[in-house]
């Protein structure tokens, strides 16, 4: 029997994929949750095999979570479940540990085909997402991300550059080479669209 927590915000997605998941012979949803913490919570106390976890929830998003597993050791694998097509949640999400990404909108089939897959050790990733990363690799560094989710808060400059301690001008020449990167002509576009795919 494979034991799974359900993490995903919205109460009639939640409820529905629990009922059609419990359907299953060889498949029991031990604990629902919410947000990130409550994920964080039921693994913690019911030990599934399996988080079955939606990305952007109230407070830690799933990514987040299966950040905080991997920290911890937990054997739990995470399997995210989700309506972005982004590649660079891909990235982040490799990077946090996760083993399986689908999306919402496949076939309850294909997702309990996901999650035997994930149970059974190995990974599994959405074809459509396995073929958008090739196509959109992320060609932003860590300090330049780091610069752009700043500006999605609505920091200014020089806002930016008393929060991490650097020059103003600094600041200015990252988000330069940002905007340039992506194509964007100003800074506010260059973030959003650096949040759009994913890679913020």
């Amino acid at each position: 029997m494979i034991r799974v927590v359900l993490a995903e915000d919205q109460t009639m997605v939640r409820g529905a994929f629990a009922q059609l998941l419990d359907l299953q012979p060889d498949v029991t949803v031990v604990a629902t949750a919410g947000n990130g913490d409550e994920a964080l919570a039921a693994v913690a106390e019911y030990r599934p095999d399996v988080l079955l976890t939606d990305i952007e929830m109230p407070g830690l998003t799933g990514l987040d979570v299966a950040r905080e597993l991997s920290r911890r050791g937990d054997p739990t694998r995470v399997l995210i479940i989700t309506t972005f097509a982004r590649s660079g949640y891909l990235r982040r999400a490799m990077e946090s540990g996760v083993v399986g990404y689908v999306f919402k909108d496949a076939p309850i089939a294909d997702l309990v085909c996901a999650l035997r897959r994930v149970h059974a050790g190995e990974r599994v990733v959405a074809p459509e997402l396995a073929m958008a990363a090739w196509d959109h690799a992320d060609p932003l560094t860590s300090r330049e991300r780091e610069l752009l989710r700043e500006v999605t808060t609505g920091a200014g400059n020089a806002e930016i550059a008393a929060r991490l301690n650097l020059a103003e001008g600094t600041v200015r020449n990252y988000l330069s080479t940002a905007m340039a990167k992506l194509g964007a002509r100003n800074r506010s576009e260059a973030a959003n669209t650096a949040r759009d795919r994913g890679w913020l």
